[in-house]
């Protein structure tokens, strides 16, 4: 028998279980058929995110952002380049700091870009700063 894991879907928001083997296959939504791993960040609102952080059962990697923030414009790229190489191990969002205030100071984001990782919707480490794709990654399978 295998394991169940919940994953969130990104266009639709409905929780999959979906057998842990079958995570590599490119699994789709039981109710609206898109893929659960499109490739790229998803990019979140409050209630998206507590849906997702709350709800999933794989690691999600936060980019807090803000449009006026050079170094994140800079990063923005990598961080899409990272996702392509964690999923499905690992769900990349992204959240805007300047459109989501309330999230960003529920959890303390003093600087911009930063990347939090949560497991079991807890928060489990952070780092600060903009990144190639390769520390993206690299930092992200630390946590696995």
């Amino acid at each position: 028998m295998s394991n169940a894991i919940h994953i969130v879907c990104p266009h639709c928001d409905g929780v999959n279980r979906v057998p842990s083997e079958k995570l590599a296959l490119n699994p789709k939504c039981g109710k609206c058929h898109q893929p659960l791993f499109p490739g790229r960040p998803l990019s979140l609102d409050q209630t998206r995110f507590n849906r997702h952080i709350e709800r999933s059962d794989i690691p999600v990697l936060v980019d807090f952002w803000a449009s006026w923030c050079g170094p994140c414009k800079m990063m923005a790229p990598a961080f899409e380049q990272a996702a392509a190489q964690l999923e499905p191990q690992v769900k990349l969002v992204k959240v805007n700091t300047e459109e989501n205030q309330g999230l960003a100071a529920q959890y303390g984001i003093r600087s911009i870009p930063t990347l939090a990782m949560f497991r079991g919707g807890r928060e489990v480490d952070r780092v600060s700063g903009a990144m190639d794709a390769g520390r993206i990654v690299a930092w992200a399978r630390q946590h696995l």
